[in-house]
């Protein structure tokens, strides 16, 4: 894979990660009450698509440092291992909520309702995109892949995801800002995430035009 196609390709799945994202979180605010099966399984539905989207992405990224600068190879190894398992913690979330759903005869929230999805969305997820975006923050600095803007956010959002580890003291109700599975938790950093995301995908893929 040359370095074109590899900006290319990791701008592509950035940029498709986040358009899944960004379809994904609202549907969580649509209903008050439990929501009906149909949404909570549509929204699980387009959480997969993004989780795959996000799998080419680590993955494209850790080859195009490769090409641009094999010494810093270890950090770009990180993004994609942490992306990885940020996948894999987040789709068994997922199978655990549909699960749930699809055995139960009536309407659930199942972001109260299944209790071991509350750490893995919550305060295990936080800790993997803050290494996650570190690392790829890193890699962007010392290999001069993207401008400034780029590694600075990254370093950003690793702090703020950060900050809301200590939020599994706070209780299980969706409505609170600051609890385990809390609108602030889980939703407000998948929305800093998926923009975050999509701003990044472009950057990388004017970046692989201008090189063509």
């Amino acid at each position: 894979m040359s370095e074109t196609t590899a900006r290319r390709l990791t701008g592509v799945a950035g940029i498709a990660t986040a358009v899944a994202l960004i379809v994904e979180v609202p549907l969580y605010f649509v209903y008050s009450g439990p929501p009906p099966d149909s949404n909570v399984l549509a929204r699980l539905l387009v959480g997969i698509f993004a989780l795959a989207f996000l799998i080419v992405f680590v993955t494209s990224f850790r080859e195009l440092v490769k090409r641009v600068n094999p010494a810093y190879e270890c950090a770009a190894s990180l993004a994609y291992s942490t992306g990885l398992v940020y996948a894999t913690i987040t789709l068994v979330s997922m199978g655990l909520e549909a699960g749930a759903v699809i055995a139960t005869d009536h309407s659930i929230d199942p972001t109260i309702e299944v209790n071991g999805t509350y750490i893995l969305y919550g305060s295990i997820s936080r800790v993997l995109l803050a290494l996650f975006l570190a690392a790829t923050g890193r890699a962007i600095a010392r290999t001069n892949l993207l401008p400034r803007w780029t590694t600075r956010s990254a370093y950003v959002l690793a702090g703020v995801n950060l900050a809301f580890v200590p939020s599994l003291f706070f209780g299980n109700t969706p409505a609170h800002f600051y609890a385990a599975n809390g609108w602030g938790t889980t939703a407000s950093m998948g929305a800093l995430l998926s923009y975050w995301l999509l701003a990044l995908g472009i950057s990388t893929y004017r970046s692989g035009t201008k090189k063509s």
